[in-house]
């Protein structure tokens, strides 16, 4: 029960920015006494910090409590189709460092020596408080990833590697602190949930867009990632094409099909990994893509909304902040022209926390299993 309240209590103060005794004592109907003990025992564990005191007119003055940065630290790593990210945050989700490979696909060993090598020197970095400090990794990658050979472009052999490695238990083997690990776009719903400004939503369908599309569901407030952990499998969403017959929402809205069609142009496409934060002056590519993803979104999100009443569609990706306002409001526009009657259409909402949500993602894991209430789908767990 003390560790329920006492992740009930972090959980409140990272909501709610910073908190008083009273404020807390009030939101969770925990007696005063109760309150004062836990926030105590926080305080003395370094995961709070005291603020400067609010003076009333009568009475004591009310001393909030926020999260104090270096009371933790986690380790995300992200494994995608085109790059890896290795990031470390403080316990406000602040990025301390990272580390970034781009590759034309994913190979195991490789990518297990980009993670050890960058966690060491990464650890070699923080003092021996800090060091002693960190929770854990969180590993945030596509399940099945050999399945993406052909879209993926990558030789089969080596995607084949990927069904025989089990890369948690390797990097487990090699770190004193538990691994975690959960679906790429999962997490990165996980990441706008945690460290995201959501507005206080309980009920949202999330997309990332990458060089494949995915996404994620929250509801009631928590990730919800369902019986295998891969909930939200959106891009398998069926949607029509232009053909009339279905197709798949990963085969309309990826990165991956833009890139396609600046190669047929004979354009150098690289940029759109190594550059996300400013694809620079693309063209009719990129107006075609984004009219194209956005259609498909569009009828995602009314699918989606036939089943679970979300309160909003957030929509985040590995693209400049004006390519996700773009497309965004393309979605907007195209949801106009289908039938929705009968129900009740969610927000459309840009994503808040941007490139980085998957690594973010992966952070949050152990971040969420350890020190918080609610926000964690239930990832697979190293020892």
């Amino acid at each position: 029960m003390r560790d329920h309240n006492e992740r009930l209590v972090l959980s409140l103060v990272r909501q709610h920015g910073s908190l008083a005794k009273t404020d807390i004592a009030r939101m969770t109907r925990l007696s005063a006494q109760t309150v004062s003990v836990i926030m105590r025992e926080l305080e003395e564990d370094g995961l709070l910090l005291r603020q400067e005191p609010i003076r009333g007119k009568i009475g004591q003055p009310s001393i909030p409590m926020a999260l104090n940065p270096e009371g933790a630290y986690f380790l995300g790593l992200k494994i995608g189709r085109r790059s890896a990210e290795l990031v470390l945050i403080d316990f406000l989700g602040n990025i301390r460092q990272m580390r970034q490979n781009s590759y034309r696909y994913p190979a195991p060993q490789e990518t297990v020596q980009f993670a050890m090598s960058g966690i060491a020197e990464m650890r070699a970095s923080l003092d021996p408080r800090q060091d002693r400090r960190v929770a854990g990794l969180g590993i945030a990658m596509p399940f099945e990833l050999w399945n993406w050979a052909d879209t993926a472009g990558a030789p089969r052999e080596i995607m084949d590697e990927w069904r025989r490695c089990d890369i948690r238990s390797e990097i487990q083997a090699q770190c004193g602190f538990p691994v975690y690990l959960q679906n790429d776009a999962t997490s990165a719903c996980g990441a706008e949930l945690v460290f995201g400004h959501t507005g206080g939503l309980r009920d949202f369908i999330y997309f990332y867009i990458g060089a494949f599309a995915g996404g994620g569901i929250v509801l009631n407030g928590a990730l919800y990632g369902g019986r295998t952990g891969n909930a939200g499998a959106l891009g398998s969403m069926p949607i029509p094409n232009p053909g009339g017959r279905a197709t798949q929402l990963i085969n309309v809205a990826s990165i991956a099909i833009l890139e396609k069609a600046l190669i047929a142009r004979d354009v150098d496409a690289s940029f759109l990994w190594t550059s996300p934060n400013d694809w620079g002056d693309i063209g009719a590519e990129l107006d075609q893509w984004i009219a194209s993803a956005a259609d498909a979104l569009a009828y995602t999100i009314v699918s989606s909304s036939a089943v679970i009443d979300f309160e909003a569609a957030v929509i985040d990706g590995w693209m400049p902040t004006e390519v996700r306002k773009r497309l965004v409001d393309a979605v907007k526009q195209a949801l106009s022209g289908i039938n929705v009657e009968g129900l009740q259409v969610p927000d459309i909402r840009e994503g808040t926390v941007g490139i980085n949500a998957r690594a973010l993602g992966g952070a949050s894991l152990p971040l969420s299993e350890r020190f918080l209430v609610g926000a964690a789908t239930t990832p697979s767990k190293g020892a």
